[in-house]
């Protein structure tokens, strides 16, 4: 489970979250909407330990990142809306690189890794360098290392961008798996038509702040909004504010 209670921070000097507040629970997959500079890429900073909260408090399972740092980094998968590869190593080095940075035995690890790679059609190239993969595979490839640490919170950045419709298609039944095991899910994504059929709740930010939090028929009911759909609630309050 993830939860931040009012959240403020930011870069040095430059505040961008004002006292946000939400939470995710084990098994639930929450989208993170709004629109560039909303504030959404310092959130998933501020959860992942790459920036520290002016003030308030961010817990998985009920653990803080200052009172266990290793433990605490360990909870999360994080997969970036660009893929960030280590150049000189194969996608087999990768994966061992992940198990060794989060304790796991890296034949058990490789073990893992099997039914990713046969899903995404990687299993023939794990001696391939990320030079000769394209953006794609390169996607792929993070989904993979995010996926075989098995986390309690797995934050998940613009997945789509640069998967074909099959790979989509994967990366969706996948999520809906994690879920079934209780897995938190946190997205980020614009989107929004793909969130709504995915997500089971939503938190609408702007200008740092939560402007909404609930599910589509919560979002519906506060907003006096019958039957819209999540592109129309999101352009109505992004325009109002």
């Amino acid at each position: 489970m993830l939860k931040l209670e009012n959240v403020t921070g930011g870069y040095v000097n430059i505040p961008v979250l004002k006292k946000i507040s939400f939470e995710v629970a084990d098994g639930e997959l929450v989208g993170l909407i709004g629109l560039n500079g909303a504030g959404k890429s310092t959130t998933i900073k501020e959860i992942i330990g790459l920036l520290t909260p002016y003030q308030g408090k961010i817990r998985i399972d009920d653990e803080t990142i200052e009172a266990n740092q290793a433990s605490y980094r360990k909870k999360i998968g994080y997969i970036p809306e660009t893929p960030s590869l280590y150049e000189e190593l194969t996608l087999r080095e990768h994966i061992e690189t992940v198990a060794m940075a989060y304790d796991i035995p890296v034949k058990e690890a490789l073990e893992r890794s099997e039914k990713l790679l046969d899903l995404f059609r990687l299993k023939d190239k794990l001696d391939w360098f990320p030079t000769h993969f394209s953006k794609g595979m390169k996607q792929k490839v993070m989904i993979i290392c995010a996926f075989i640490i098995q986390p309690s919170l797995l934050i998940v950045d613009e997945p789509f961008l640069g998967l074909d419709p099959l790979a989509i298609t994967d990366l969706i039944a996948l999520l809906e798996e994690e879920k079934q095991k209780g897995t938190s899910i946190l997205m980020s994504t614009h989107v929004l038509d793909s969130a709504e059929k995915m997500c089971d709740r939503f938190v609408i930010l702007h200008h740092g702040e939560v402007l909404a939090d609930g599910t589509l028929a919560d979002l519906r009911q506060q907003f006096h909004m019958e039957n819209a759909s999540l592109n129309d609630i999101y352009m109505l309050l992004t325009k109002e504010v």
